[in-house]
């Protein structure tokens, strides 16, 4: 075996082993909000049971980690790709596989990197507060189902070789449908309940200045991280034709 065909082997199960802990994240994420339909209690503890596994050092840098290696890797699928007529499907999955990051920078900028500045809180109130005051709820949980579906999109295109998994196909399907919109119902709740129990006092904290300037400074961090993804992903794909027509082999000259 060439090692051009090793290397596309060595590519493809890294890229499913990364795309596994993307969807674990992403799995737990739509449980969590889930859980809000039985009330912010439960859901509270259900995220403390993800936070011991995604908060902790291995968690953070499996997720981390594996989003890296997952894009670094799609980013060498657009320099180095020359035909791009692929069946629909494949276009759904790499539309809904780029929204990932999105995802990722939207969570970590609300999250890790307001605790991280702010010290704002770890429960499920306090990052309802956040979304809320910075108007990214709707955002959040519209970028939760494009990863829900690449992911489920890749594990299908990985597994559907295998006959138990082909008989289990309409199950998988209303699984993949429900899921998202069980989840945003769930999250949904929450908020509601927020606001019901009165722990989110929207007006007086929408006027403080103190958190205006917080949201503006947090959605600067979301926006130039946002840009900077555009920027990698616009120059691999400008990066392969001209590496291409740089390098072509010059024609031979007829005699």
């Amino acid at each position: 075996m060439s090692s051009k065909f090793r290397f596309r082997g060595y590519s493809r199960r890294r890229r499913l082993a990364s795309g596994i802990v993307l969807f674990a994240y992403i799995l737990t994420h739509l449980v969590n909000h889930m859980l809000g339909l039985a009330g912010l209690d439960v859901a509270e503890r259900g995220l403390a049971v993800s936070k011991l596994l995604w908060r902790s050092l291995p968690g953070t840098i499996a997720l981390y980690g594996a989003a890296a290696l997952h894009f670094a890797l799609a980013l060498r699928t657009i320099y180095i790709r020359h035909d791009w007529h692929l069946p629909p499907v494949e276009y759904l999955r790499l539309a809904a596989g780029f929204s990932l990051p999105w995802l990722l920078i939207g969570h970590a900028v609300s999250t890790r990197l307001s605790w991280t500045l702010y010290e704002t809180s770890q429960m499920y109130v306090g990052g309802v507060t956040s979304l809320v005051n910075g108007g990214n709820e709707g955002w959040q949980l519209a970028l939760l189902a494009p990863g829900w579906l690449h992911g489920c999109l890749g594990l299908w295109i990985s597994l559907s070789r295998h006959a138990a998994i082909v008989r289990l196909k309409w199950p998988l399907l209303a699984l993949v449908v429900l899921l998202p919109l069980v989840s945003a119902a769930g999250f949904m709740a929450m908020r509601n309940e927020v606001v019901a129990r009165n722990l989110l006092p929207l007006q007086s904290t929408q006027t403080d200045a103190a958190v205006r300037a917080r949201v503006e400074n947090l959605n600067a961090w979301r926006r130039s991280l946002v840009n900077g993804y555009l920027l990698l992903i616009a120059s691999a794909a400008l990066a392969g034709p001209v590496r291409r027509r740089l390098f072509a082999n010059p024609p031979v000259p007829r005699g």
